[in-house]
């Protein structure tokens, strides 16, 4: 015996029959909402000003990328080498925190 399985969309607004299901976002947070033509027609229409007026977005926060941490990228020598280096050299230097200057500059000359 065969089966048929029939899945009826409601209409989320009034409760009638649905005919599509229309996905939208406000304040980083996705919807879906199923509404017959006239429903999706009319939340069209309300949405159409700010649409219009906004800025489209192609990629929204949690379903994209995630973001990349910022790398110091500069020439300037590790901390913790600096760091090493200054205390075999009786030097004082923070355990934590900014190296001054003129550490960076006698570990640069020695090097």
């Amino acid at each position: 015996m065969a089966q048929r399985v029939v899945v009826t969309l409601s209409d989320d607004i009034d409760g009638g029959t649905a005919a599509e299901t229309v996905t939208f976002a406000l304040d980083g947070k996705s919807y879906e909402i199923d509404l017959n033509p006239s429903n999706a027609k009319k939340l069209r229409s309300a949405l159409a000003p700010y649409m219009a007026a906004g800025r489209r977005q192609t990629n929204t926060g949690k379903h994209g990328k995630a973001p990349v941490p910022y790398r110091h990228t500069s020439l300037a020598p590790d901390p913790a080498a600096v760091r090493a280096w200054a205390r075999s050299h009786r030097m004082e230097v923070p355990a934590r925190g900014r190296i001054p200057k003129s550490v960076y500059e006698a570990f640069q000359e020695a090097s």
